[in-house]
């Protein structure tokens, strides 16, 4: 039976509003302070890669859990309006949508201050995962693995399954606000896990080194190619045997929310498209560093077209087809 869809994302979705930047320390005592500019924007670290992956040309479905509020609703109308499937996307009656503030500080463009109240997350599960849903997707991607420590506990099962019917799984865990870094529980996902997916801070916590190769090969030799977001160094990959690299490339940051997001939506669409490991990984890399051309994490998402515009160079070959039209899809 074919894959109804290329992707399935599974994690936390929320408004974000993006303030900054700030040219002097946060104040409290009720000062206030004015900053250049400020958006609405949808946040998430799902959600961002999730509208990444369809403006990439992917058929994108998530699945999660919202707030019967205003914010709820803004959430959802913004993943369909950009092409994402929201019917695995469940209304929770009771608990509030998830809320972020991102503060960003002036000349630092790739710094910033989150904070986060989690409403439905800490309570989503993976039976707010659709029963079907993993077994329908080409990929199966879960983000904020720490932030969703119930559905978190149900990743082996559902990375299990996902691959049962022929999908590849990654994850990107973000930040653990604990500090805690190796729970009980990862050890168990991680064998599932075909791509890891941490920025370079992330990957060093993980992996237990203060060297990023060193880090990136301890993950890898616990079960995923682990890929690492770099910023202004690229990006690495170790696939347990070879590191590859790409560098960064080049654009004036206005906002970097969600750059790593749209990282990982062009590493997946890479992937799907039958991509070689290095070229899946310079696209990665074109698509998060096009991404911080406007405030919030999604405005400047690029096209597939777009995005493989800036990488021809380095593709021998280069596909030219849109991978929402790839149909490697399995029985």
């Amino acid at each position: 039976m074919p894959h109804t869809f290329d992707l399935l994302v599974v994690g936390d979705a929320n408004p974000d509003v993006v303030l900054g930047p700030l040219d002097a320390p946060l104040a409290f005592g009720q000062h206030e302070q004015l900053v250049p500019g400020g958006a609405l924007t949808l946040g998430g670290s799902a959600a961002i890669m999730a509208c990444g992956a369809a403006r990439l040309g992917l058929r994108v479905a998530f699945a999660g859990r919202v707030g019967d509020d205003d914010a709820g609703r803004y959430v959802r109308d913004t993943l369909t309006a950009r092409g994402v499937d929201t019917r695995g996307l469940r209304t929770d009656p009771e608990l509030p949508t998830p809320l972020t503030v991102v503060l960003t500080r002036d000349g630092a463009e790739s710094d910033r201050a989150i904070v986060t109240a989690p409403g439905t997350l800490r309570a989503t599960t993976p039976a707010d995962v659709p029963a079907g849903l993993p077994a329908a997707a080409r990929h199966v991607h879960f983000a904020s693995y720490f932030l969703l420590p119930h559905l978190a506990a149900g990743l082996p099962g559902l990375m299990r399954t996902a691959r049962a019917h022929g999908a590849t799984t990654s994850l990107d865990t973000n930040d653990d606000p604990a500090g805690h870094w190796d729970p009980p529980g990862l050890a168990a996902v991680l064998p599932h896990t075909d791509y890891l997916l941490p920025n370079a801070a992330e990957a060093r916590k993980l992996g237990g080194a203060e060297d990023l190769v060193t880090a990136a090969a301890a993950l890898a030799g616990r079960g995923p190619v682990t890929v690492v977001k770099d910023g202004a160094e690229g990006a690495l990959c170790h696939d347990g045997h070879t590191v590859t690299r790409a560098p960064a490339f080049p654009v004036r940051p206005v906002d970097t929310v969600g750059a790593g997001d749209s990282f990982d939506a062009g590493f997946v669409a890479g992937l799907l498209a039958g991509l070689p490991l290095p070229e899946a990984l310079r696209l990665a890399a074109v698509c998060g560093a096009l991404s911080t051309r406007a405030p919030g994490g999604t405005t400047a998402q690029p096209t597939w077209d777009e995005a493989l515009a800036q990488v021809t160079r380095d593709l021998t070959p280069a596909p030219s087809h849109n991978p929402a039209r790839e149909r490697k899809n399995s029985a």
